[in-house]
């Protein structure tokens, strides 16, 4: 590689993460990814080391179609989509955050298939009531985000192994619209966003084949790629943020050396 060319880090092929901007990175080929699962920042002025998280709403938009661009390009024709972002938002002035963005998906090209309503079973204590017991100005907050089910030409799915690993319950479970699990621990991950693995986890078993590539272009705090490990498919992250992708080095090799579900990992960059 280049001096230029951006850090990898690459175990056996299984789990290759990138740092790299997912606006310029040309790491990803195009047409080769069978699932994005992502949850894109939020634009709720969190303290991120590497990304501006309080633009204003158009400008925010306007980034959001960028990746979003992006994200269609690399797909497979019967690829998906698992995004992961917020019903709406009330910093800053009322916004319908998933109307909004899904609204792009759609103007750039994406099918739309469904919603599922996540509702974070531990949702933080509100502090925010506008005009208490008034009709003046109550604020209405839901303690719930949406993952929008996308794809790029066709639903049905004929790429890959055509193998799946999810059993008869989890399959009726899941494919009920509403899922009901805590989010993640700031403090205990290391990273001021993080998703919970059954996120992942659930998107990835209900959503693709056993050896499909699972991308997430926010990779973060790497959580999406550990549930690819686990599940037997390969992951691919984009992070902008060399200190979190040390961290995701790091809970790579924490989690995967706990559960034993993959084969060893390398340590270092290759450069």
């Amino acid at each position: 590689m280049k001096n230029s060319d951006p850090k990898i880090f690459n175990w056996k092929d299984k789990i290759i993460l990138c740092n790299d901007d997912v606006l310029k990175t040309e790491f990803v080929k195009a047409n080769s990814v069978d699932l994005i699962v992502t949850s894109p920042p939020y634009n709720v002025d969190i303290q991120y080391n590497s990304h501006k998280d309080d633009l204003s709403y158009k400008e925010y938009l306007d980034f959001t179609k960028l990746w979003l661009k992006r994200c269609f390009e690399f797909l497979k024709e019967d690829g998906r989509f698992c995004l992961n972002i917020p019903l709406d938002k009330n910093k800053g002035g009322q916004q319908s955050v998933g109307a909004d963005i899904t609204t792009i998906a759609k103007e750039i090209g994406f099918q739309y298939h469904s919603t599922i309503i996540w509702n974070e079973g531990n949702i933080s204590r509100r502090t925010a009531w506008g005009s208490w017991m008034s009709a003046t100005a109550p604020f209405v907050i839901a303690p719930v985000e949406l993952i929008v089910i996308l794809y790029k030409k066709r639903w049905r799915k004929t790429s890959g192994s055509g193998e799946s690993d999810i059993t008869k319950s989890e399959f009726m479970n899941w494919t009920n619209g509403v899922w009901t699990f805590n989010g993640e621990s700031k403090k205990k991950i290391g990273h001021p966003a993080p998703f919970p693995l059954e996120l992942p986890h659930r998107c990835i078993k209900l959503f693709s084949f056993v050896g499909d590539t699972i991308l997430d272009p926010f990779a973060g705090s790497g959580t999406t790629l550990i549930a690819a490990a686990m599940l037997g498919r390969i992951g691919i992250g984009i992070e902008i943020d060399e200190k979190y992708c040390e961290l995701t080095r790091k809970r790579i090799l924490s989690s995967l050396q706990v559960t034993n579900k993959i084969l060893p990992l390398g340590e270092s960059y290759e450069r």
